[in-house]
C-alpha cells in the first residue's frame, strides 16, 4: 500500500467538497432539477401572455387598417363619430336606460 501523505489527503478533500457543492447546485440551484418545474410554469404563462399581446396587436392593427384616411370603413368612422362627438341623424331616437 502506498502511504498517501497530509496534502495530498488535503487535495482530495477540497475536490470532494467542490464535487459535493456542484452536485448540490445541479439539484437545488437556480437553474437546477428543483426550479425545473417552476421555469415550465412561467414559461407557460408568458406563452400565454404573448399569444393574448398578440391577439390585441392584430386587432390593432385590424382598426389602424380600418381607419386608414385613404379608404376608411364608413361604418367604423360613423360608429366613432357618434360615440365620440355625440352626433346623431335627424331621423334617429335617442332611447335611454336607466341602470338598476
Amino acid at each position: 500500500m502506498r502511504n498517501v501523505g497530509s496534502g495530498e489527503r488535503l487535495k482530495q478533500a477540497a475536490a470532494l467538497i467542490a464535487l459535493v457543492l456542484l452536485a448540490g447546485f445541479a439539484v437545488a440551484g437556480p437553474t437546477g432539477l428543483l426550479a425545473w418545474s417552476e421555469n415550465v410554469s412561467a414559461l407557460d404563462q408568458r406563452e400565454a401572455q404573448i399569444a393574448d399581446l398578440t391577439a390585441q396587436r392584430d386587432a390593432m392593427r385590424n382598426r389602424v387598417m380600418l381607419l386608414d384616411p385613404e379608404a376608411a370603413d364608413p361604418d367604423l368612422a360613423s360608429e366613432l363619430v357618434r360615440e365620440q362627438l355625440g352626433v346623431m341623424r335627424e331621423d334617429e331616437i335617442v332611447i335611454t336606460l336607466d341602470d338598476e
